[in-house]
């Protein structure tokens, strides 16, 4: 069994910090934070402590484990992602308390910074000073670098576990699955991304920002065997079509409208004809929220009407997960505090109802 060595543990407790944690607040959502500490380690004081100390019980624990990035720098529509991690949490929780899982913590986000390839040096030694004490640390600074930079040391140490994304805006599954692939590629494996979504996230930048919400799967592409081991599922929302994102980027996708016309089952069986064509080892599946229709999922930066429900994507993921692994998986895009539906509330719950029996389906096959 792989050991928690002392140097990950330094690093972990470094840049990473207690569940619920990583959103930087003071008063806001304290209740809800109390709520989530106390169901995960019994009170609502000397939470570092316990946290820091619950770090040595990893290597026996779950293959499933649950990393939160509380970060909506990468995004741009609406915004409030960064407090996703928090909430499905509290939700999972209440809802589905007898999953099997690890939670790992949160990165410790500055609320400003996206990556560190953005900062000038001086910046990068006052973060350093602000989150280690110390302006000469080693340690990254911005929540993408920091995320990659743990998660190559993570699955170093334990190959045989998985990283479950709790997001954030989806700029955050940028790190999170290149740090997947290339510890894969490593192991001799060979993987697919299955990526739900409304929009492609295929800009090769966003008003000059190479790495957003909007164009983390472009850079990844060279991480996978190849381009169309991106499976893009749900796609509605781009002003191209879907001949030029596949002949562009050599990706496959199967669009909303696609999906009701064809019907559920042959579009699943498209995808294990696929992936058999592939020979795939292992899957991961990223999962942004809008993925769904409106009608479901409106707590979120940029809902789309005429999406998925909530039934096909189970449907489709069961089918996948009955032939192969899902070694890795995120949630990306839940914004509680967001809604354009007019419906409040009612908003929240649905789109936190969702997101939650999603993230609890993945998070039992990924703890297989």
């Amino acid at each position: 069994m792989s050991q928690l060595t002392a140097q990950l543990k330094e690093k972990l407790t470094q840049c990473l910090c207690p569940p619920g944690n990583g959103v930087f607040t003071v008063n806001t959502a304290k209740e809800r934070k109390e709520q989530l500490h106390q169901t995960i380690f019994g009170q609502t004081t000397n939470i570092d402590t316990l946290w820091k100390n619950s770090l040595d019980k990893l290597p026996e624990a779950s293959r499933a484990v649950i990393l939160g990035i509380a970060s909506d720098c990468g995004g741009g529509i609406l915004r409030g992602a960064n407090w996703g991690p928090l909430f499905i949490r509290t939700t999972l929780l209440e809802q589905h308390p007898k999953l099997n899982v690890f939670d790992l913590g949160d990165i410790r986000v500055i609320p400003h910074l996206l990556s560190d390839k953005y900062l000038n040096d001086a910046t990068i030694a006052n973060c350093r000073k602000a989150l280690y004490q110390d302006d000469k640390s080693n340690y990254c600074v911005s929540p993408l670098s920091i995320t990659e930079d743990v998660l190559h040391d993570f699955y170093a140490q334990f190959p045989d576990k998985g990283i479950f994304g709790l997001g954030g805006d989806h700029s955050v599954s940028y790190p999170l699955t290149k740090a997947y692939l290339q510890a894969k590629t490593k192991q001799g494996k060979r993987t697919a991304i299955i990526h739900f979504d409304a929009h492609t996230d295929l800009l090769i930048e966003r008003l000059g920002i190479d790495l957003c919400f909007g164009s983390w799967c472009t850079h990844i592409l060279d991480d996978l065997p190849a381009p169309e081991h991106l499976i893009q599922i749900g796609i509605r929302s781009t002003g191209k079509s879907k001949q030029h994102w596949e002949s562009t980027f050599g990706v496959k996708q199967h669009w909303a409208k696609e999906i009701k016309e064809l019907g559920i089952e042959k579009v699943i069986e498209n995808i294990l004809a696929q992936l058999a064509r592939q020979n795939i080892d292992e899957l991961y599946v990223s999962f942004d929220i809008d993925a769904i229709d409106e009608s479901f999922a409106s707590s979120t930066g940029t809902p789309e009407p005429d999406g998925l429900m909530p039934d096909d994507a189970m449907q489709i993921l069961r089918a996948i997960a009955a032939k192969y692994p899902i070694t890795g998986a995120d949630m990306m895009e839940i914004a509680p505090f967001t809604d354009s539906s007019g419906q409040g509330e009612i908003s929240r719950i649905k789109t936190l109802k969702v997101a939650c029996d999603i993230s609890a389906f993945l998070l039992e096959e990924m703890s297989k």
